[in-house]
């Protein structure tokens, strides 16, 4: 091994004419499908692209496409409608007056966020096969090592659709990991590595969850893990890998659940790959929480730990990205550590908080870092 692969969460920064296009499809305006095509398939270029400069292994389409990365799922599936009342995560909620200079400056963004009103079936795949489709293009047009496409869970597919049909959660997250099996099936059949977005394991302590106790909340994450292996119960382990996070945003963060409250739960899930935060001021510890119960953790998992705070310009010195990922090649072994991001750069279109330059920028800093990194044995 030359040096440790490198990947990200998904999301890249889009430009103003795709977010006009995703806007404008998104309230319902006129549309130009080969024109909104080609923009598409031009920006999946661009952003592969920069992906292969920056020394990015594991490359994504950026999630070109979609309004963000749980709510475009009412494209695909019948059973969305509507919108939805916000939910203030609870680290907010005691610092007010910091929430309200976040909604003055535009830094929370808006959008619709529909309801499940009725059944949930496909509805189409048509959008995501183009999405693999210019992914595919733009990857062997600039000699990508490997690509991977993500995909909402039935977790935080409820997270942010709130149940108004279905006569439980439970049922609704069934209802969830039946259907959404068909777009993990496309992506993985497509021979693209399958991200599974489950910040709903983490975030949803402090938004959906933040009225339970932890014994409660524990039993609904639980759950949620479950419904995403029923979903994945016929895809290898090692064609997949999932993402958990407390959310994408600068803020306190200080009611996060620990990594320790969560993980025995989160190794419960199929995905072999697991992504999560460690750059962060937030996180920046839980290293230590790995090395504590790395006995814990089965010797198939991968881990992906965020190298990169993806809310911040700083760009991070290869040096210090050298050093957290060396601290995870201790603990398990270089062959079972990938450089990541904390989030995606994208995560809402036309919402970023690291200038599009720098995005690149930091992940060019990334592919440095691993190269430093000693491969000594765990």
């Amino acid at each position: 091994m030359a040096r440790l692969r490198t990947t990200h969460v998904g999301s890249l920064p889009r430009s103003q004419r795709v977010v006009d296009q995703i806007f404008a499809r998104e309230k319902g305006e006129p549309v130009d499908e080969a024109t909104f095509d080609a923009i598409m398939a031009a920006a999946i270029d661009a952003c592969v692209a920069r992906q292969v400069a920056a020394g990015v292994d594991i490359v994504s389409d950026g999630e070109m496409s979609k309004i963000s990365y749980a709510t475009y799922i009412k494209d695909r599936y019948t059973g969305f409608d509507g919108d939805s009342p916000r939910r203030t995560p609870a680290d907010l909620q005691d610092y007010p007056g910091f929430m309200d200079r976040l909604r003055k400056s535009g830094g929370t963004p808006s959008y619709r966020r529909p309801c499940c009103v009725g059944p949930i079936a496909l509805k189409t795949l048509e959008p995501l096969h183009k999405d693999i489709c210019h992914l595919k293009a733009a990857a062997a047009r600039h000699g990508a090592q490997a690509m991977f496409m993500n995909a909402a869970s039935p977790g935080v597919v409820a997270l942010f659709q709130p149940n108004q049909h279905y006569a439980s959660d439970d049922a609704y997250l069934q209802a969830l990991a039946h259907a959404l099996r068909h777009e993990y099936h496309a992506i993985v059949d497509a021979g693209l590595m399958l991200q599974i977005d489950s910040p709903d394991l983490g975030l949803g302590r402090h938004m959906m969850y933040k009225d339970l106790d932890e014994a409660a909340y524990l039993a609904r994450i639980e759950r949620h893990v479950e419904a995403l292996n029923e979903a994945l119960v016929a895809i290898p382990a090692d064609r997949v890998r999932m993402h958990v996070c407390w959310g994408n945003y600068e803020g306190p963060h200080h009611k996060d659940v620990p990594l320790a409250t969560i993980l025995p739960t989160v190794l419960k899930a199929k995905p072999q790959g697991l992504l999560f935060e460690t750059a962060n001021p937030r996180h920046g510890h839980e290293w230590a929480t790995i090395a504590e119960m790395r006995h814990r953790i089965p010797e198939d998992k991968l881990l992906i730990p965020g190298v990169l705070d993806t809310t911040t310009n700083f760009i991070e010195h290869p040096q210090l990205i050298a050093q957290r990922l060396q601290r995870f090649v201790d603990i398990v072994g270089a062959d079972r550590v990938m450089a990541g991001s904390d989030c995606g750069f994208g995560t809402f279109a036309g919402f970023g908080a690291v200038d599009e330059d720098i995005v690149y920028a930091k992940l060019a800093a990334m592919a440095e870092g691993a190269a430093r990194v000693l491969h000594n044995p765990a």
